[in-house]
């Protein structure tokens, strides 16, 4: 692929939204490499290793912080990662046929935008009904949550596999439940810190089919360092529920285009 310049301002675009918002770069990133007419298989692959690129920086500054709950981020990549190396196998099996792949990932990234947006116009009631409903129970890490983490991993590995989607926003919901007591930076940096390992191995799975274009990868990643950059610096100064909602509209619209 030659040099484009739209592809390094998409970058841009969307690095610069989630510096500001903390919205999920792949909700994005995904239905706009569609939009610009590359196939689902090598969006979803190129979009998975921009993402863990792009997060690698934010594990640094969250763990400098001290925003990382190593623990939680253990369970969760307990399930995932073998959930994201079976969805590849599966994807690898039905190599032979990659229109029915095509269609599967654009029903699948369909679904995963319409959560995302519900779950992203909502996350603040969520959060206050998770935290009013907390019982002693969530006071300590019990097996029970332990298994339901690992649970929420194996979901989040299969979703994001196979869409590129869903570690951001829907990981970081599901764990406002399981985990209500614990403060909003902590749960937004041990998402980042899962979010990692998850979109590392399901990206070089995906490399392996020969889903990635490495020239595409490097003009997005060329946008979206300083996107994310100018985004992070800004944040706070922009009214962030407006962003939130707006972006929440459009990414429904985008999942009703695909699954309708």
């Amino acid at each position: 692929m030659d040099f484009q310049i739209g592809f390094v301002v998409a970058g841009l675009v969307v690095g610069f939204v989630v510096g500001l918002t903390g919205v999920g770069g792949g909700s994005l990133m995904t239905p706009i490499l569609l939009w610009f007419g590359i196939p689902p298989t090598t969006a979803v692959g190129t979009d998975l290793l921009y993402a863990a690129f792009t997060k690698m920086g934010g594990i640094f500054v969250h763990h400098k912080k001290k925003n990382i709950n190593w623990a939680i981020t253990g369970w969760l990549s307990l399930g995932s990662v073998p959930a994201a190396l079976l969805t590849l196998w599966i994807l690898k099996s039905i190599k032979t046929d990659i229109s029915a792949i095509n269609s599967v990932i654009k029903f699948s990234l369909g679904w995963a935008l319409l959560f995302t947006s519900v779950a992203i116009i909502f996350k603040q009631k969520i959060l206050v009904f998770s935290q009013k409903h907390a019982g002693d129970k969530f006071h300590t890490e019990s097996t029970t949550q332990n298994m339901l983490t690992i649970a929420i991993g194996v979901m989040l590995g299969a979703t994001v596999t196979l869409t590129s989607i869903g570690a951001g926003a829907l990981g970081t919901v599901t764990l406002f439940f399981l985990y209500p007591l614990l403060p909003t930076p902590r749960l937004v940096g041990t998402e980042i810190a899962h979010a990692v390992p998850l979109t590392l191995v399901a990206g070089i799975g995906h490399a392996s089919m020969g889903n990635l274009d490495l020239t595409l990868l490097g003009q997005l990643l060329m946008g979206s360092l300083p996107g994310i950059f100018i985004g992070s610096l800004l944040s706070g100064k922009v009214p962030d529920l407006l962003l939130r909602n707006a972006i929440a509209i459009m990414l429904f619209f985008v999942g009703y285009k695909l699954v309708f």
